[in-house]
């Protein structure tokens, strides 16, 4: 009979943080995928459960989810952790969960702390619709290219950062985008957590020494809507052209024409008397 994998939410920071129901679950599988088997370590010794680990990791993701999947299939059930948060959210763990998926493993969770949705609800920013981005590239086009793409975007967007890259990435914000709120929470559940509310001209000034310390999540105001006109210039015309019929000469039509469109007098005057 096949096990089960169990994807289990550990501490952003403070390990009081830990549910009972994770615990237990811990204390229950068969063994633990772990990103780094000495961090997990520590909560297990926390917590007085002695359990079995396999490291699972960015750079051994492929061939170690076989081995999992293999044991899980042979009966064995596994709980997934990361080093902090939700398993799988910008973690390699997402590549195990889609290959137990593929192979019709089942798949439980046992929820944890999420630093993208605790740095949110603390943002001051609208939180009823938003897109998490993770991490930006490293590579300075590929980095380019993400924002440009996000550029319009009107939801919120939250973005994980690491503090020696935080000044460039805010200089790049700042380029793609123009100025707008940001709330960059820091340390999120530790002795120096901390929200900073400004703006990313704000935020690129005050960083710019390269004085960050910490992990980021950085919580940006969507862009604005852009509101469709009212009026297309063939409409704000064929308006123009209605007012003349209606008595008006074409200066005067024309005139109320603009004012009621936003359209230009002049442009609309010329057009009427093409």
């Amino acid at each position: 009979m096949s096990g089960k994998l169990i994807v289990v939410g550990t501490p952003i920071g403070n390990l009081s943080d830990f549910s009972p129901r994770a615990a237990q679950t811990l204390s229950q599988v068969d063994f633990i995928a772990a990103e780094d088997t000495r961090v997990t370590q520590k909560l297990l010794n926390h917590l007085n459960i002695k359990k079995p680990m396999i490291s699972y990791f960015e750079h051994n993701k492929y061939e170690r989810g076989r081995v999992i999947c293999d044991r899980i299939l042979s009966g064995e059930t596994c709980a997934l952790v990361s080093d902090a948060g939700m398993p799988a959210i910008s973690d390699p763990g997402e590549l195990l969960v889609a290959q137990c998926a593929g192979l019709d493993i089942q798949t439980l969770v046992v929820p944890g702390p999420s630093a993208a949705v605790s740095a949110l609800a603390v943002s001051g920013l609208p939180t009823g619709r938003f897109t998490f981005e993770g991490f930006l590239s490293v590579n300075k086009k590929s980095r380019r290219e993400h924002l440009e793409e996000v550029k319009d975007e009107p939801r919120t967007m939250i973005f994980y950062e690491a503090p020696h890259k935080l000044a460039a990435t805010l200089r790049d914000m700042l380029e793609a985008w123009g100025d707008r709120r940001i709330a960059l929470v820091r340390e999120i559940t530790k002795i120096h957590e901390e929200v900073i509310r400004t703006t990313l001209s704000g935020a690129a000034e005050r960083f710019a020494d390269g004085s960050a310390r910490g992990e980021f999540v950085l919580v940006i105001e969507g862009a604005p809507r852009r509101r469709e006109p009212k009026y297309s210039p063939e409409s704000a015309v064929a308006l123009a052209k209605e007012l003349m019929a209606g008595g008006c000469s074409a200066s005067e039509a024309a005139k109320r024409a603009a004012r009621e469109t936003g359209f230009k007098k002049g442009d609309l005057y010329q057009k009427i008397c093409e």
